[in-house]
């Protein structure tokens, strides 16, 4: 389906500046003459390979499926699928990751409250660690854990946080991604004060991406920071559909993002 096509199925879009503040509707034709995107990069949460009375492994392959699609229209940088990938038993884990290595771009992985295994076994299942950093020329990526092998709710580890954003504070822009809120912005989420004024001494940090709230599809603000949602694409609960959400960081350094249903595009906002 051509890109215009699919922005005639958009909903409303907004501007949302740094600052918090809407400011108006952006019109899909504004959208549209938008040039190639710097990054674009797709995100997918929940997928809970592996949980009975659920179709988890038809899950994966049409969201894997409509991703690639996607991607070979405008090429997504990488994928992050942000946590609860498997359901409780890690005995999943080989199967899950034989269906997401069908994604043909580069994937990251973040470990959710139902991926009960050791930052050992984390490692040897994915080959990365379960806090993660990578750059994408003047942008950078954080990836952590926010869990552990019980699926504990975990706060970001602050040491490992305050070490990469340091290490990372000349980039453009830097996009974290952890599976619980960390905002207690929404029924699941917990609370992490010391994360937050961390973050507050970085202007640089440009968006966080959650999970694990299966019913949430939306950018939150939160001390003038996005927090977005992606609801899930697997799992017995949570929106009536399931997707993933796709970002795009555009000349002007606003982004653009949306959800796709996994064909239609929902809830469309630029930042």
């Amino acid at each position: 389906m051509r890109r215009r096509d699919f922005l005639k199925q958009a909903s409303a879009a907004f501007v949302i500046l740094q600052s918090g503040d809407i400011i108006s509707l952006v019109s899909g034709e504004d959208i549209i003459s938008a040039k190639r995107p710097l990054l674009r990069f797709a995100v997918a949460s929940d997928g809970h390979y592996g949980q009975s009375n659920t179709e988890y492994a038809t899950y994966f392959a049409d969201t894997v499926s409509h991703i690639n699609r996607n991607h070979a229209e405008i090429a997504f940088d990488f994928c992050v699928i942000n946590g609860d990938i498997i359901h409780d038993d890690k005995k999943w884990f080989a199967e899950a990751k034989t269906a997401l290595d069908k994604l043909v771009m580069k994937y990251y992985v973040s470990q959710g409250n139902h991926d009960h295994v050791t930052a050992e076994e984390w490692q040897t299942i994915w080959n990365m660690p379960a806090n993660l950093d990578v750059r994408f020329k003047r942008n950078t990526i954080l990836i952590g854990t926010t869990s552990d092998e019980k699926g504990t709710y975990l706060c970001p580890d602050i040491n490992w946080f305050a070490q990469k954003l340091e290490e990372h504070k000349r980039q453009q822009n830097i996009f974290i991604f952890v599976h619980i809120n960390p905002g207690k912005m929404t029924r699941h989420a917990v609370g992490c004060p010391e994360f937050f004024a961390l973050l507050s001494k970085y202007k640089n940090v440009r968006a966080v991406f959650n999970g694990h709230d299966h019913d949430e599809d939306s950018i939150k603000m939160k001390d003038n920071l996005p927090f977005i949602f992606d609801a899930h694409f697997g799992g017995n609960w949570g929106t009536a559909y399931r997707g993933f959400r796709v970002v795009e960081l555009r000349k002007d350094n606003s982004l653009l993002t949306y959800i796709l249903n996994p064909s239609d595009k929902l809830n469309e906002q630029t930042l």
